[in-house]
């Protein structure tokens, strides 16, 4: 078997060009100078016909019309198996109710995940009988899709920006935010679309992976406020910025891995422009800048 991941969505939450930001990277996008791009969300399979998707974008439908392997082989009948949610985000749950079409489905998450999806009645509107809520519990392997085993561990991160109380810890380290490691009986895989510092025990999960698709929602921690576009930093969102001593680029820069792909990134982020000094650093450090509608084969 192959192992096949394909990138629906490679912008965080509210893609590029946001409906409401005029930055230079929307701009750009508006006018087609750049590529725009959908919300976080990526695809996978190992025989091509049975096939999970990480995270449910609020673009979800457009992402799989865009993808032939996702169109329906009959009337009702779909390649779409499983449904897994690595946090409770906006951006990561609200393309459930477009996938309420009585579809069957595994909805693979945490318990506490699942306590956000239960706490709000909206997403009663995927039927119990046909999406099936299954618990997962972190460190504890589970059958994904045909062909491919999956299992949860805690990344350092934070709750939703909606159930934020006073006092936001970014660090923390639970069942609210997670990665995935994808095996198939070739490769390791791993997805980690936020995660806000690696840590020792995470360099060496990935240690020796053939892929990683990490976090890479901003080029530095302070984009968005020296932009003028809020006063929060990228580590107070929970997110680890690609750039600096502190930053991915430098914390993979030594790890032994296949492929370095980053996801989620920011309507802000420099990268995201393919002319971009920043994006030439970032690929001369050896990562692949996520684009909508790109795959890999492993």
């Amino acid at each position: 078997m192959v192992f096949r991941a394909c990138i629906l969505g490679a912008a965080a939450g509210g893609g590029l060009p946001q409906w409401n930001c005029g930055c230079e990277n929307c701009n750009l996008a508006r006018s087609g100078k750049i590529p725009s791009q959908s919300q976080s969300s990526v695809a996978v399979s190992a025989n091509g016909a049975d096939w999970a998707i990480l995270n449910a974008s609020p673009d979800i439908r457009d992402q799989m019309a865009r993808m032939p392997a996702l169109h329906p082989t009959d009337l009702r009948v779909s390649p779409l198996k499983s449904v897994l949610l690595t946090n409770g985000d906006i951006d990561h749950i609200a393309g459930l109710l477009i996938l309420r079409e009585q579809q069957p489905f595994n909805l693979f998450a945490t318990h506490d995940i699942h306590d956000v999806i239960d706490a709000n009645p909206i997403f009663g509107a995927l039927k119990p009988d046909l999406v099936i809520r299954r618990n997962i519990a972190l460190g504890k392997p589970f059958e994904l899709v045909t062909g491919v085993q999956a299992t949860l561990f805690s990344v350092p991160g934070k709750v939703p920006l909606y159930l934020e109380g006073e006092h936001v810890q970014t660090d923390l380290e639970g069942e609210q935010t997670v990665g995935v490691h994808l095996k198939t009986d070739q490769r390791d895989v791993f997805y980690i679309p936020g995660c806000s510092t690696l840590k020792p025990d995470l360099r060496d999960r990935l240690s020796g992976a053939d892929m990683v698709m990490f976090d890479g929602t901003l080029w530095q921690d302070d984009e968005m406020v020296t932009g003028g576009l809020s006063q929060k930093t990228g580590n107070r969102m929970g997110h680890m910025s690609m750039s600096g001593p502190d930053g991915s680029m430098a914390a993979f820069a030594d790890l032994q891995v296949g492929k370095k792909v980053y996801v989620h990134m920011n309507n802000t982020n420099p990268v995201l422009r393919p002319s971009s000094d920043q994006r030439a650093s970032a690929e001369a450090s050896g990562w692949t800048i996520a684009q909508d509608g790109m795959e890999f084969e492993l």
